[in-house]
């Protein structure tokens, strides 16, 4: 049996894989594409009555297939079907570092799942608090209701939307440069940047369009997402090169914490860097993009 280290609630996230939980001979290896996070799915892309099949290859998988530094997510099924509690069992069971909550549409959707993973992992002797969650916001109300969804539990550590069913709700199709969507992906930022989780944006469903899919990763970096899901291996390099900062934001970065550095010895707060003024907040972005290139592997500075 794998034992997997403790979760952690912020961590590097900039592609989230979905992967049929249903084929082990896809779920084993899934590691190797290096994907920070995979999503190991239970939901839409398992048939009906196929669903006990897959919590068996799901726990198989969990129990037995050592994914090394990647994050192993299970999105269950919703809370209107009868399969999400044996999903939640199978999941605190099986040992995977989070739930991803399928058509999240309130807090109380939050707190039943949170219920029901807690009385798992009593069940199952598992550390209480151990197993994460995020939300999938995939409708108006997900979207309306984002703020009570990702501040409704200490386990939460992020939220997502899910293009495909919003559009359908919405009644509209996907847009050049995602105008039928910029309104709730901003919502969902605002969010959880008010709440202090992650923001992960949809798939993008055209394998062979790769222009499009480069433009709406380039557009979720400037939104200012955490990261993509992705549903094909070829997709993660571009993610994570997009992601990462340049080394033009690195220098600039460098520049501010010494400057910061330097004056606040001095006893100043506000001054000047390269003609443009900055203060505490400047110097915090700073370090975050610092600490984020560091996790991207890409700085190599010392501070």
């Amino acid at each position: 049996m794998i034992k997997r280290p403790k979760p952690q609630k912020f961590r590097l996230r900039r592609t989230m894989m979905f992967m049929n939980a249903q084929k082990p001979g896809l779920i084993k290896d899934a590691y190797i594409y290096g994907a920070d996070s995979i999503i190991l799915d239970l939901e839409d892309a398992v048939a009906e009555n196929q669903k006990d099949a897959a919590r068996f290859s799901l726990y198989q998988a969990l129990q037995n297939v050592d994914y090394g530094d990647t994050e192993v997510i299970v999105r269950i099924n919703g809370l209107d079907t009868p399969h999400w509690q044996e999903d939640i069992r199978c999941v605190v069971a099986g040992g995977a570092d989070g739930i991803r909550i399928a058509k999240c549409e309130s807090a109380q959707d939050v707190l039943t799942v949170e219920e029901h993973v807690l009385a798992a992992e009593r069940e199952f002797g598992v550390e209480e608090g151990r197993t994460l969650l995020m939300a999938a916001l995939e409708s108006p109300k997900g979207i309306l209701n984002a703020y009570e969804i990702v501040t409704a539990s200490d386990r939460m550590f992020g939220c997502a939307i899910s293009g495909g069913d919003f559009r359908k709700s919405m009644h509209v199709q996907i847009e050049e440069g995602g105008i039928e969507m910029l309104s709730a992906r901003g919502q969902m930022l605002l969010a959880a940047r008010a709440a202090g989780v992650q923001c992960f944006d949809t798939m993008f469903p055209y394998l062979d369009d790769t222009e499009g899919f480069q433009a709406e990763v380039i557009q979720n970096r400037k939104m200012g997402f955490d990261g993509k899901s992705v549903i094909n291996p070829k997709q993660i390099r571009f993610v994570h090169e997009t992601f990462a900062p340049t080394p033009k934001e690195i220098a600039y970065a460098e520049k501010l914490v010494r400057s910061f550095n330097e004056q606040a010895e001095s006893g100043v707060g506000v001054y000047t860097v390269d003609g443009k003024m900055v203060d505490i907040p400047f110097f915090e972005d700073a370090r975050r993009v610092i600490a984020l290139a560091k996790a991207c592997g890409v700085y190599k500075g010392d501070l």
